[in-house]
């Protein structure tokens, strides 16, 4: 249970003591009416820019190498000894009522994993891997001009409707102790400048899949009453400020502006497109009030023994970087964080004592919700 003592007391020390370090203006969330939790951690987020680049992982929590399910486990803790402080979710198979996500994860475990990251002062962001909702295939099929299709009047805005209805009820169940709803960072339609989702920029016109992100948060928002959606947009490659606007719907739609990229292609090229891409999002983020994250990356395998020093964190600690997460665990042939006894696990040690990154082991005291944690050692 999340414990508070001298909750608001000591959450004004701590926004004072982090302005020191971080002196900057911070903006409300696009929502005027999100909860006071999700207010607190976006201004938080913000402030926190600066004191270490939050670490993510996906399904963190869940399963790894070797294991599936087990309580109180992560193959970034067995490492490092600490949680990270970013956990990534993902809402895929909710849209046909399924009682488990797109990686097996029953939808019941997944909400208590979600809870128990937020009682220990963990953020939590979801994606939606959304099975095409005009054919029934999966979110990889590109075969239709889905996006027209969703759209008010489209031929199947209906069932989009239906699935964003299972969507709502289940994040409306992620409360915290007290009742109050979890503030989330919710990712839609991720890697939008890719040509792999149905989502995607060759499947859609900008203006068509700018209406269905605007319907989206507003009927998530005002038709659902979910007030606890900071809203991410991610998208996939980009080469200047307007490859990565030209499918942006406006200040009003979103919070946090990143996108994904994988070392695929060699280090040296993914830490030329790394290093331009996050200096241009500083440059947009400023523009536009927004913050910046690395939303997924990620070296598969990663064979390297000094990866995470000397060619993530470089690039990282130059840029106004809010967090960063690293893709999912599978099983020995892929997997994105080392677990115990993989050849990089020792560098990424040296990455998580560093004072350019933040694990949960940090994260916590900062009270990010605005209620102080009294920190739990499991």
């Amino acid at each position: 249970m999340m414990k508070y003592a001298f909750k608001y007391t000591f959450f004004a020390i701590f926004l004072l003591s982090s302005a020191l370090v971080n002196a900057q203006q911070t903006y409300s969330p696009c929502d005027k009416q999100a909860t006071n939790e999700t207010r607190a951690l976006f201004s938080s987020m913000q402030r926190l820019i600066g004191a270490g680049v939050m670490v993510g992982h996906h399904d963190d929590s869940a399963y790894g190498v070797g294991w599936k399910f087990e309580p109180n486990r992560s193959d970034v803790k067995s490492v490092t000894g600490s949680y990270p402080s970013v956990y990534g979710w993902d809402l895929a198979k909710i849209e046909h009522d399924s009682i488990r996500d797109i990686n097996g994860i029953p939808f019941k475990l997944q909400r208590k994993l979600v809870q128990q990251v937020y009682e220990r002062g963990g953020i939590n962001t979801f994606c939606w891997h959304m099975d095409n909702p005009a054919d029934g295939k999966t979110a990889w099929d590109t075969t239709q001009q889905t996006i027209k299709q969703l759209i008010p009047g489209g031929a199947y805005h209906n069932a989009y409707i239906n699935n964003l209805d299972r969507a709502a009820k289940y994040l409306e169940s992620l409360k915290g102790s007290e009742g109050e709803a979890i503030p989330l960072l919710y990712r839609p339609f991720h890697e939008l400048t890719g040509n792999w989702f149905w989502w995607c920029k060759n499947t859609s016109s900008p203006e068509d899949f700018k209406t269905l992100w605007r319907f989206t948060i507003d009927y998530l928002r005002n038709t659902k009453k979910l007030h606890n959606l900071l809203i991410v947009y991610s998208v996939a490659d980009f080469d200047s400020v307007a490859d990565f606007m030209e499918r942006y719907p406006g200040d009003n739609y979103v919070d946090f502006i990143g996108f994904d990229n994988y070392c695929t292609q060699g280090i040296a090229r993914y830490q030329k497109n790394l290093d331009k891409r996050l200096a241009l999002l500083d440059v947009i983020a400023a523009e536009h009030h927004k913050v910046s994250c690395l939303a997924e990356t990620g070296y598969e395998g990663i064979p390297g023994n000094d990866w995470w020093t000397k060619v993530l964190l470089p690039t990282l600690s130059k840029y106004k970087t809010s967090y960063v997460l690293l893709w999912r665990n599978a099983n020995t042939h892929h997997f994105y964080a080392p677990y115990p006894g993989q050849q990089s696990a020792d560098d990424f040690k040296q990455f998580f004592r560093n004072g350019e990154t933040m694990f949960q082991n940090r994260l916590t005291p900062l009270a990010v919700y605005g209620k102080y944690i009294l920190p739990d050692v499991r």
